[in-house]
Formats: C-alpha cells, sequence, structure tokens
C-alpha cells in the first residue's frame, strides 16, 4: 500500500485539518548520510516480507519468587502499513507486555523474553543492539504510555522534552525544535501552546499531560505507534477527538497504529483487524465488523455480552463472564478459559487449541468453535 494512503478495510471519514505541516529540510551531515543508507536498506527487506511488522511466537516471562509468570506465551501476528489493529482482553491478559516486548522495554530482571521474533521492516528488533533499537524508538516506533505523569520527567519543561526526539531522530537545530514544540502542542489541541511549552507536567491536568505524550509520539511521524490506553485519561468528547488526530495520522502518513484497550467501542469505531487476548495468548483475530457481527470464541461472546448496548431493552441485564482468570504462574492443562466456557467439553481440559482460521481472515483458538459460531448467528437473528 502506498504511503498516505488509508487502509482498504477502513470506512472513509470526512477528512479532518492537516496534523502536521512538512517537516524542515534535515541538516546534511554524515549522520544524515548514515540514517539515510540505514532507511533505503529497511525499505527494501519490508518489500520482501509484505508485512511492516510480523510477531512470531512472542513469549516474555517474569521470573518471581513465587515462580515463572507466562505473561505472553506464544503471541503471533502481522501488521499493514496503514493498518489499525485492535487489541483487547481483560487486565492482566498481556497486552501491554506484547507491546513492551516489541519496543524492547521489559525490565530485565525480573521479566525476559525467552523466545519469538519482532520483524520490524524487514529487521529482527530482538536481535538488534541496544544503541541500534534505541534508534528505532522514538523515531520509527513510538508508544504512548498508559501513565502520562510516570512518562514525563517532572524536573524538565515541556518544551525540552518535545525537543528532545526533534532534535535526536531530526537532526533539528534548537530554533526549529522549539518552534516545533508548539505546533505539536497546538495539534493536540492544547490551548495557549506557546506559552504552556514552557510549563512543567506538574503545572498540566492529566488530560492535557496526556495530551503531551501524544505530540511526543507523533512528533517524527512514526511507521508504527502503539496507543496502551492513550485515551484513558481524557473526558469521553476529548478521547474522539484524540482518536480522530491518530486516525488522521494513519491516513495521512501510512503510520500502522496498535491500539491496546478495554474500551471495545473505541475497537469497533477505529480498528481494522482486532486480536483478542487471554492468559498470554491471541484467542480470537480477524476483521474488527467480523468479530463483533460473528464472534467465534466464548471469551469474545462473553465480552461482548457484558457491554451495554443501546439497541437492546433498557432493563435487559448484562452478561457478565463468571469466575476469574486463571493464574499466570500455574496455568491449568489444556483451554485456559474452560472453567468460565458455556462451551467447555472433555477435550477442553486435556488438549489447548491452536488458533485456526474458520472463515478467511477469522482465526480463533477453540474445539467448539462451530457451535459457538451458530449461536452467534442465531443471537444476531
Amino acid at each position: 500500500m502506498g504511503r498516505g494512503k488509508p487502509h482498504p478495510n477502513r470506512q472513509q471519514l470526512p477528512h479532518s485539518p492537516r496534523l502536521l505541516e512538512p517537516l524542515p529540510e534535515k541538516p546534511d551531515t554524515h549522520d544524515h548520510t548514515q540514517q539515510h543508507n540505514r532507511t533505503h536498506m529497511v525499505s527494501t527487506l519490508q518489500s520482501d516480507s509484505g508485512h511492516l511488522l510480523e510477531v512470531h511466537d512472542l513469549q516474555t516471562h517474569f521470573t518471581t519468587s513465587d515462580g515463572v509468570v507466562k505473561a505472553v506465551d506464544g503471541v503471533s501476528f502481522h501488521l499493514d502499513q496503514g493498518e489499525v489493529l485492535g487489541l483487547v482482553g481483560e487486565s492482566g491478559c498481556g497486552k501491554s507486555v506484547s507491546a513492551l516486548s516489541i519496543m524492547r522495554l521489559i525490565p530485565n530482571p525480573p521479566g525476559e523474553i525467552v523466545e519469538g521474533k519482532v520483524i520490524f521492516e524487514g529487521q529482527d528488533l530482538l536481535k538488534v543492539s541496544e544503541a541500534q533499537m534505541r534508534q528505532v524508538r522514538g523515531s520509527r516506533i513510538s508508544m504512548i504510555f498508559q501513565e502520562p505523569m510516570t512518562s514525563l520527567t517532572p524536573v524538565l519543561s515541556i518544551g525540552r522534552q518535545l525537543r528532545e526526539s526533534l532534535e535526536l531522530h531530526l537532526n533539528m537545530t534548537r530554533q526549529q525544535a522549539e518552534g516545533r514544540a508548539v505546533e505539536l502542542l497546538d495539534m493536540v489541541g492544547i490551548p495557549d501552546a506557546a506559552r504552556r511549552v514552557t510549563d512543567y507536567p506538574h503545572q498540566l491536568s492529566g488530560g492535557q499531560r496526556q495530551r503531551v505524550m501524544i505530540a511526543i509520539a507523533m512528533s517524527c511521524t512514526p511507521k508504527l505507534l502503539i496507543a496502551d490506553e492513550a485515551t484513558t485519561a481524557l473526558d469521553v468528547t476529548i478521547q474522539a477527538q484524540i482518536l480522530e488526530l491518530m486516525k488522521d495520522l494513519t491516513q495521512q502518513f501510512g503510520t500502522a497504529v496498535i491500539i491496546i484497550t478495554h474500551n471495545l467501542g473505541v475497537v469497533a469505531r477505529y480498528a481494522d483487524r482486532v486480536n483478542v487476548m487471554y492468559a498470554g495468548k491471541i484467542r480470537e483475530t480477524g476483521r474488527a465488523d467480523e468479530i463483533y457481527e460473528n464472534p467465534k470464541h466464548p471469551y469474545t461472546v462473553g465480552l461482548l455480552s457484558s457491554v451495554p448496548r443501546l439497541d437492546v431493552p433498557a432493563d435487559q441485564k448484562l452478561e457478565p463472564i463468571r469466575g476469574d482468570v486463571p493464574n499466570l504462574m500455574d496455568l491449568p492443562e489444556g483451554c485456559t478459559f474452560r472453567d468460565r466456557c458455556d462451551w467447555a467439553v472433555d477435550r477442553c481440559a486435556e488438549d489447548d487449541p491452536p488458533l485456526e482460521e474458520v472463515t478467511p481472515g477469522h482465526s480463533a483458538a477453540c474445539w467448539e468453535k462451530h457451535r459457538v459460531r451458530a449461536h452467534a448467528k442465531a443471537a444476531a437473528k
């Protein structure tokens, strides 16, 4: 897909104002020449692989005094340029750890990526040096973290923190970076940006701090943007505005986005595809519309049944998922969801079902996925 074109699966909406003006020319330095050569080499590799990002059998464990926590246990997926992928599931299912593993930000100890590959633009990020990885973070891959107060440095001004990535990755002068920082704050809706750029994090509200994090992440127009509960600190109206900003970024610059969220409404509105995670594994994956209209895993059915809907009677009770998430240090044999599942059979206690394609582009890890499919079709009528 060409740069700047929206993903073909996404419904087109009226175009919002342009987010960013063209970046100023970089100084013609030796470092810039080396960066150009690296970019050309990576682009060639990407054209051979076909996907912007490919994750293969990713396993991330945490060693504690009580045992080994298998936070991510064999996760595989891919992401194309300009695509928006939703990563959903209960707290503790491995969503954020998967994203941190891609960024190689797992604290070691106690965490460790024990197996797998993360192929980004044809390059395995798990095999590059830490110095090379620092060139990737913030430039080609950016992440919006869940807690802005702990992500921003309290002793540096907002402008200084915005300038850092611009000067480091884009070789901007201080004057250029200062002007760009004001543009970025204005882009994410912070009023009086020229004055607020000199403020410190404690002088901003929680929502404004999250907007600053989004501005930092978008500053270098990355190829991949990972948003980990990026709108949690914002009210509903501002959430929609920020999500529209990120969507517009993907359309203008061909940036791919991974949205990590508990909000199924956000995923339904903005994602092209969805990965449903449970106990460290992907249990269902497919196009967003297909997942919502025709879920094929009992856990996905449970998630959708527990969300309030406007098209059902007001007195109809929600159906919560019974039971608790299993202990990741002592996972049961077979399917880890069977104790909470209405479709469980004897085989579920013995063998863990693989992720298998049910319909083109739609896969589920369930021995009884065809029964679940029939139930979903009947419920939709």
